[in-house]
């Protein structure tokens, strides 16, 4: 059975560029292994990211997460039982929303900044879903 999760966290690290190269080097190694697939979107220090998988495979990485010292104030947005991936193309993909164009926060939340803790799960999933048309998600492997 195949799941789609979706999670917030804020960086724990100021160090943000080591923690992000260093979560999507982890990613690029222990994904494909156990069948994983997402997006990983990041802004500031505030990350939100979309794990698709087996159940079983996706619950135990993000039981990982919720212990990961790199993360804090983890919050579970969205969880669906899906029929099939997303974002099959991608080991991780990696959208850095300082880059991108305000508007595009805009459209989905109250300022033009990241901030998933504020915002729904499927308004998150939404704002994902344009990072994609848009080509703003880069690291397909």
């Amino acid at each position: 059975m195949l799941v789609r999760l979706l999670y917030a966290s804020r960086a724990a690290d100021q160090k943000l560029c080591d923690v992000i190269a260093d979560i999507m080097q982890q990613s690029r190694t222990h994904n494909p292994k156990n069948g994983i697939t997402g997006v990983l979107c990041h802004s500031d220090h505030v990350f939100m990211q979309v794990l698709e998988g087996g159940r079983e495979a996706v619950n135990t990485l993000y039981a990982h997460i919720l212990k990961d010292s790199r993360h804090t104030d983890v919050v579970l947005l969205h969880y669906e039982e899906i029929l099939e991936r997303r974002y099959s193309g991608w080991t991780m993909g990696q959208a850095n929303l300082g880059k991108i164009n305000p508007s595009i926060l805009l459209k989905y939340s109250d300022l033009p900044e990241l901030n998933p803790h504020a915002m729904s799960g499927k308004v998150s999933l939404a704002l994902i879903e344009e990072l994609i048309a848009t080509a703003s998600i880069v690291g397909r492997t």
